[in-house]
């Protein structure tokens, strides 16, 4: 029997697999390369917040970002604001490929819902609300714990 977890496993890497294929031969760039510019669409972040949005370190991103702005996928530069913060933006090359390579992506596998008869803009909803419903559990998680912790320290003050 398989679980719905390993179900979406299995979805997300056969996603992953094709999407790699396609850029790799359309594009000649991978899925990672997309997932790591796609945040930055939506204007110039500081590292922290690519790296949260991505799921990354912060170290992880800083040390991509260098080598990305040497290919011309991205510009790095200080925040006049906050004195060590630095903040990428991406170059009209990187823009391009982000709108092309996810427009082309995004295209298809819309595409492949509405072959398999499933409504895309249902199920995009009803992934956004297994994310954010994933999310709070997670974060309920997280205060269950604390507050575990919290009850054992002073446990372990009155003993």
């Amino acid at each position: 029997m398989t679980t719905i977890t390993a179900s979406l496993h299995e979805l997300v890497h056969a996603m992953d697999a094709y999407a790699d294929r396609e850029l790799v031969r359309r594009f000649g760039a991978d899925r990672n390369l997309l997932e790591f510019l796609a945040p930055l669409a939506g204007g110039p972040m500081d590292v922290t917040r690519l790296a949260g949005s991505l799921n990354l370190t912060k170290a992880a991103v800083s040390k991509r970002a260098p080598r990305l702005e040497q290919e011309g996928w991205l510009i790095a530069s200080a925040d006049p604001g906050h004195g060590r913060r630095v903040v990428l933006t991406l170059t009209a090359r990187g823009q391009e490929f982000v709108r092309k390579a996810g427009g082309s992506l995004n295209q298809r596998f819309q595409a492949l819902l509405e072959e398999v008869l499933i409504d895309p803009d249902d199920f995009h909803a009803q992934l956004r609300t297994l994310v954010d419903a994933v999310r709070a559990l997670d974060a309920d998680a997280d205060a269950d714990a604390d507050a575990d912790a919290d009850a054992d320290a002073l446990a372990g003050v009155r003993s």
